[in-house]
């Protein structure tokens, strides 16, 4: 062999060496990484699935917001009490084949009568980050939804929304326009009665679908709620969105001939799945259950 052979043979050595080298030292778990993206499934709700109303579900919601009992239900207690609170109510909802799916309706923007100095007049404030924090946590731990509310008052709702967008793009966390407590720039939440256009419904139910969308997100739970035409005086103008399960909620109290009256004006469940509110102390009598569920289109059930 010449020393000319014996060099090439060497470095041919030295190259299959190297590539062993190479290959020892290199991640061990290279094509089980790939076989484990290729396998990585996009989150699901709580009980499976990607849609809201999937598998026969049956919503029932508390609605209040963290720490008092002065705007509703859901903060008379901790967030796990109203679980098991929230699963008591809507058992006596469900039909034959459905499953109850809880949620916890957090008000986390909160209507002002009178101005919050660091609000920029706008006549609302947000609740703490780490209240919604732990309602997240929470509807993680016990497979709830968590439904953000707003009442932003002065402002834009989709202006409000986005303050939420690190809680929104949890794959449980939907979001709730109260137009009640939206109001005009020289009126006051809980002097009149507010409104908003389909136009800024539209806009903000845009924002929430390219969210959920783009992260690969399951269905978000979209409410808006209503107990006058003139609430959303041009309902008929808003849009269905992908990504998003839109619910119209009759709001108002009173006897159940007032609660019916009030669904008969403004139910729209041709264009929407349905909602409806019961209120503990406001409703003489109450609504039973089955009186509800004999309601066109209601497959979602709050409590105030």
């Amino acid at each position: 062999m010449t020393r000319g052979t014996r060099t090439l043979t060497a470095a041919l050595l030295t190259q299959a060496l190297t590539c062993l080298l190479l290959v020892a030292t290199a991640s061990p778990t290279t094509a089980e990484e790939g076989a484990s993206t290729s396998t990585v499934q996009a989150p699901h709700l709580p009980g499976g699935g990607r849609t809201v109303f999937g598998k026969k579900r049956f919503l029932t919601a508390f609605y209040g917001t963290a720490g008092t009992s002065s705007l509703g239900v859901l903060g008379e207690t901790d967030p796990d009490r109203a679980f098991a609170r929230i699963k008591r109510a809507g058992k006596p909802y469900l039909l034959r084949g459905e499953t109850l799916m809880p949620v916890y309706e957090l008000i986390v923007t909160v209507a002002d009568p009178s101005d919050n100095p660091s609000a920029a007049g706008d006549h609302s404030h947000d609740i703490l980050h780490s209240h919604v924090e732990s309602y997240i946590e929470a509807a993680h731990r016990n497979g709830a939804l968590l439904l953000l509310d707003l009442q932003p008052g002065r402002t834009d709702f989709l202006e409000t929304a986005k303050r939420w967008q690190w809680a929104l793009e949890d794959p449980w966390v939907g979001l709730a326009l109260d137009p009640e407590w939206r109001v005009g720039p020289t009126e006051t939440p809980g002097q009149t009665i507010g409104s908003v256009s389909a136009k800024e419904i539209n806009r903000t139910a845009g924002w929430l679908s390219r969210l959920t969308t783009s992260n690969g997100l399951p269905e978000k739970l979209f409410v808006i709620h209503q107990f006058q035409d003139g609430m959303v005086p041009d309902l008929g103008k808003v849009r269905a969105r992908d990504g998003l399960a839109m619910v119209q909620h009759v709001d108002g109290f009173g006897s159940p001939a007032d609660k019916l009256a009030t669904y008969a004006a403004v139910a729209r469940p041709r264009k929407f799945t349905m909602g409806f509110k019961v209120f503990y102390d406001e409703d003489l009598p109450r609504m039973r259950p089955r009186d509800v569920r004999r309601l066109k289109g209601v497959r979602f059930v709050s409590y105030q």
